[in-house]
């Protein structure tokens, strides 16, 4: 009796165990989905909300969602009573759940005290972190390239950053890693 009550202990843990596993490699990331105002720390972002102008963006199909006449309208842009909007100073939200403008009034009212935020928070944009390059709009977009490489056994994984080369660039390094200029006097 014992032995099958420890042999469906072990099977319900490593049933778990199974579960577990699936949820791990299921695990989405969208970094070069995300805009450059938006907060760094997030491997996936679905929406941010804006507290001051309560409104929402998706991320997923670049869009701006906000209410007109009672009711939530999608655009591109937003619209001209929001010019002087600044999306690198305000607070943005992270929300990870389908359709957030629905449940507007619980965003309005847990997040009112970012309304007029005077603190900073780290955009994607002014990161040096980099698995941010992968963001259009980067000031290192185009000029890096990310290698990832593979871990091997039990090690962190590295990523290495290999800087674009100029060309045109005139300096060669001596063997104690100085530059020399090769056209000294012109």
């Amino acid at each position: 009796m014992k032995k099958l009550v420890l042999f469906a202990a072990v099977l319900m843990v490593s049933l778990f165990g199974i579960n577990d596993a699936k949820a791990q490699v299921s695990l989405n990331i969208n970094i070069g989905s995300q805009p450059v105002w938006g907060p760094t720390g997030y491997d996936h972002v679905d929406y941010y909300y804006f507290p001051d102008i309560d409104a929402y963006y998706y991320v997923p199909s670049a869009q701006y969602i906000y209410l007109n006449a009672g009711r939530w309208v999608w655009t591109n842009n937003l619209p001209a009573q929001y010019g002087n909007f600044d999306l690198y100073r305000t607070y943005k939200v992270v929300i990870n759940k389908p359709k957030p403008y629905l449940q507007n009034n619980f965003y309005v009212t847990r997040y009112s005290r970012y309304k007029n935020y005077g603190g900073r928070q780290a955009v994607i944009r002014d990161s040096r972190e980099a698995k941010y390059y992968v963001v259009k709009g980067h000031p290192n977009y185009s000029q890096r390239q990310v290698t990832v490489v593979r871990p091997e056994r039990n090690r962190p994984r590295n990523i290495k950053v290999v800087k674009h080369v100029d060309q045109n660039d005139n300096r060669r390094p001596d063997r104690n890693g100085e530059q020399n200029h090769r056209n000294n006097h012109r």
